[in-house]
């Protein structure tokens, strides 16, 4: 479970993102995430472990969302800086590890693909459907480009992370939560980050510089070359057209000054 800020703030000037732990929770996906792990673990006969990595303010969260079944025995927050790694040292010997296929902070989709090469598992990201086919074994969908989709066969171990889609948590009972208010979270301390960066410089991105060819000739020649002073030029001109006449028209404009399109 990604602990993330549900509510942040966007300054509209700088466009600066503001969060506040008052507003953390959990996503759609991941919530859709702990209760394809319950499904699992109800057909298998087996338990489910909770973990996130994120402050301390997270351990209520984790405490109701513990409450929606059962068969989640462990509740596990980590302090770590390389997530994945704190992950995978957690989930170690997992038959199944199941994420949110992308976060509301970072929106990458990064961790799960991470998750499994720490622990060497097969993986199927993105899947839109998950069923428990055998001990161990799951059939999966998982979205294409273009409406296509792929089914997928996984055992264990494997990691898997789905939509927010796939499935909605179920409703804990009221007598489950006021249980689950004073229940054990385990809280781990990972070290294994590796070096802070070092920044040599920071700004904003600017596109690389289109390449031309060097001009040739005698100096005056080169000179005349690299000012255009003798090259016809089309001037400005304002044109007013339907969206897919003006956009033909940018894009043959950028040909003409030589850009690959």
């Amino acid at each position: 479970m990604r602990w993330v800020d549900l509510r942040p703030e966007i300054d509209s000037l700088t466009g600066e993102v503001s969060t506040d732990v008052r507003g953390g929770g959990f996503s759609a996906a991941d919530q859709a995430a702990l209760e394809v792990a319950l499904r699992l673990a109800e057909a298998w006969d087996g338990s489910v472990t909770v973990v996130t990595v994120g402050p301390a303010e997270a351990e209520a969260a984790l405490r109701e969302l513990s409450a929606a079944g059962e068969l989640v025995d462990r509740v596990v927050r980590v302090q770590a800086d390389d997530v994945a790694a704190a992950l995978a040292a957690v989930l170690e010997g997992a038959d199944v590890v199941l994420c949110g296929d992308i976060s509301l902070d970072g929106g990458s989709g990064a961790t799960p693909a991470l998750v499994a090469h720490h622990l060497g598992a097969a993986q199927g990201l993105g899947l839109v459907e998950v069923e428990a086919v055998g001990p161990g074994v799951v059939e999966a969908t998982r979205r294409l480009g273009g409406g296509r989709s792929e089914r997928l066969r996984l055992r264990a171990p494997s990691v898997l992370s789905v939509e927010g889609s796939v499935a909605r948590l179920r409703r804990a009972t009221l007598p489950a939560v006021a249980a689950a208010v004073g229940r054990r979270v385990d809280v781990i301390h990972h070290g294994g980050h590796g070096p802070e960066p070092h920044v040599i410089a920071a700004g904003p991105w600017s596109p690389r510089a289109r390449i031309v060819a060097p001009p040739v000739g005698s100096p005056r020649e080169r000179i005349v070359t690299l000012t255009g002073a003798l090259v016809d030029r089309n001037p400005p001109r304002v044109i007013e057209a339907p969206p897919a006449e003006a956009a033909d028209a940018i894009l043959q404009q950028l040909r003409d000054w030589g850009y690959d399109l």
